[in-house]
């Protein structure tokens, strides 16, 4: 039976957080599924930065292969605009640190699921050898004075590597002004009528402008930062906007692109529908949360980079059938690990979330305790 899993926060909730309540609380409200009447010595965790993971799907059947599984919720759950990353590791260092201390778990495995992947690389690198002292744009916790214990092992689920380089391969280029959706440079426009497998050489000029966008976007936001700050010092620490044009990666379209078994679209269905509608990642942001989670040149938390710095185990599974997350993404995570125990697993058939195969779900999770056993 799924029970509510109360977690002490280690430092008190930041004004970022909307509901009041919660930040009252002080307290993380994570799922957890028990294997029996008891507790399993193993306990797998599943995070992400935003989602909200008490109902996640794998949960269940973890359980029912014997081990414990909890799913993580942060202070940020279910809304990313504000989300700050170093927040977010302080938070993963309570739950761990309730599970082992409290909880009495001996061995603690974090599994990084889709948005979960960069974020669990970048806790255990910290947890192993804490750096950051602050966010890139303020506002984050203090790593290197935070209680963040080493988990035992690391998983990686369906995972690409970090929200800022998923970003820029979403970004739509073609759009030249960020306050109009519709007037757009039609040169760089992947819904323009074009011919699929698309051009090599007209993919890599996109991409360019991808880059270029994300860069134009990066400086605003600094910008306007730097504006914020002297006009208002820290009585005003932050500022909202938004983003059109957030689902345009050609590997949408052209499945030759990062070859895979998946169908053509998104998660979200029609590739120029999702591109447009507020419903995918990076839509809405705030000042210091782009810098944190969607800058490329500024965020912490790509995975590949933090992972060279973690000395556990690491196991890297991926669905080939994923619509979301693709094989370069489970590729980079595995080979941004230094030493020589690792695993890479491709699930054959496997979407991004297991779409209608429960079947899927259990070999993947009986091969990922397998190996850790």
């Amino acid at each position: 039976m799924r029970e509510l899993l109360p977690v002490p926060m280690q430092s008190a909730m930041g004004g970022d957080v909307y509901s009041g309540i919660a930040r009252a609380s002080g307290t993380l409200w994570c799922g957890r599924e028990r294997a029996g009447s008891g507790t399993s010595d193993t306990v797998l965790v599943f995070c992400h930065p935003s989602s909200n993971f008490v109902g996640h799907y794998a949960l269940d059947p973890t359980a029912a292969l014997g081990v414990d599984a909890v799913g993580v919720v942060t202070r940020y759950a279910g809304n990313d605009t504000q989300v700050i990353l170093e927040n977010c590791i302080e938070d993963l260092g309570s739950i761990i640190t309730h599970l082992r201390c409290t909880e009495g778990y001996k061995r603690i495995v974090l599994v990084g699921n889709s948005g979960g992947g960069g974020l669990a690389a970048l806790y255990q690198s910290q947890a192993e050898s804490p750096t950051i002292t602050d966010a890139p744009g303020g506002g984050g916790s203090d790593l290197t004075r935070a209680e963040l214990p080493p988990v035992d092992a690391l998983v990686m689920l369906n995972a690409h590597a970090g929200r800022a380089d998923l970003l820029q391969g979403w970004l739509d280029p073609s759009i030249v002004d960020e306050n109009d959706p519709f007037t757009r440079a039609g040169d760089l426009d992947l819904f323009a009528d074009r011919q699929v497998p698309l051009d090599p050489e007209w993919v890599e000029a996109y991409r360019a402008g991808q880059s270029a966008r994300m860069n134009r976007i990066t400086g605003w936001v600094k910008g306007q930062l730097a504006e914020l700050t002297d006009r208002y010092a820290d009585a005003v620490p932050d500022l909202p906007f938004r983003v059109h044009g957030t689902c345009a990666d050609p590997r949408f379209v052209d499945v030759t692109l990062d070859p895979s078994d998946r169908e053509p679209g998104t998660l979200w269905g029609d590739a120029q529908s999702a591109n447009l509608r507020p419903v995918t990642l990076g839509s809405f942001s705030t000042l210091r949360s782009w810098l944190s989670q969607w800058s490329v040149e500024d965020t912490h938390g790509y995975g590949p980079d933090c992972l060279q710095h973690v000395t556990v185990p690491v196991f890297v599974a991926y669905g080939t059938a994923d619509r979301g997350c693709f094989p370069s993404m489970a590729t980079a995570l595995y080979e941004g690990v230094t030493h020589s125990d690792k695993k890479l697993l491709a699930v054959h058939g496997a979407g991004h979330y297991f779409d209608g195969r429960p079947d899927l779900v259990v070999k993947t999770l009986d091969s990922i305790i397998a190996w850790l056993d």
